[in-house]
């Protein structure tokens, strides 16, 4: 019998390989941005969008791993991190603000998810709710207050065709309260609803269509990485808060 380890096929992981807690952006570059305010991470595996290292922050073993863009390919990441070990899942991501006072930069704690994208629709039907774990999102909150900077809280929208806008459902969504669009938190929490896992997202947005005057892209871009920096602080102090309650051990 061979000793040589099960490589799972697409994050080309394996059993020993990934923390409890894992961060999980879409941008492989992100990943790196990440694991620069980490210790001894090591890099674990690349393969397609998924680019995995495990290290420690604040002596708390984490894991961090692209899941690229969108439901499909960010189940994917999901499901085997999962089969890996993998307990405690924050996404760290950005959005487009979908409320007219939200500036550019501004870190969005995701709590639950309008599910209009299609893959978590193959996990459970549309009137499961997409929410995110409450001891997740607390954590997030605590951990972005402690920033004293401002932020939101709130309902976001996962959607799958990037470059479509439905103006009436917008419009409908924005006049419901929902905090920001972007593509892989609702099907992070209906894996983690079916799987049996926690979950949680604060993403830094990126635009805004309601905004009175639209900056360039440049602009954006530098406000975006600013408060992305602020979600990677936050989500690596939810890591460290969650590791004190022993939330891996549920």
């Amino acid at each position: 019998m061979s000793d040589k380890k099960e490589i799972l096929k697409h994050i080309r992981c394996g059993v020993g390989d990934i923390a409890p807690y894992v961060i999980i952006p879409g941008d492989p570059g992100r990943v790196k941005r990440i694991v620069d305010q980490m210790d001894n991470a090591e890099k674990i595996a690349e393969n397609r969008e998924y680019v995995t290292y495990t290290g420690e922050y604040k002596g708390v073993n984490i894991t961090v791993c692209s899941s690229g863009i969108g439901g499909p390919a960010a189940s994917i990441a999901f499901e085997e991190l999962i089969k890996l070990g993998a307990k405690v899942f924050i996404r760290v991501g950005s959005a487009g603000g979908r409320q007219p006072k939200i500036p550019i930069g501004t870190p969005v704690v995701i709590n639950a998810s309008y599910r209009g994208e299609g893959t978590s629709m193959v996990y459970l039907p549309a009137p499961f709710p997409a929410v995110a774990s409450l001891d997740v999102t607390n954590a997030l909150v605590k951990a972005v207050e402690e920033q004293k900077e401002d932020y939101r809280v709130g309902i976001g929208f996962s959607r799958d065709a990037y470059y479509v806008q439905d103006k009436e459902l917008n419009t409908l969504l924005t006049e419901a309260g929902v905090m920001a669009a972007e593509q892989e938190a609702s099907i992070l929490f209906i894996v983690g609803s079916k799987r049996g896992v926690k979950t949680g997202a604060i993403v830094s947005t990126d635009s805004n269509i309601y905004l009175e005057k639209q900056p360039t892209l440049q602009e954006k871009e530098k406000l975006f990485f600013v408060g992305e920096r602020k979600c990677i602080k936050a989500a690596l102090d939810a890591c460290v808060i969650l590791n004190e309650q022993k939330a891996h051990e549920f």
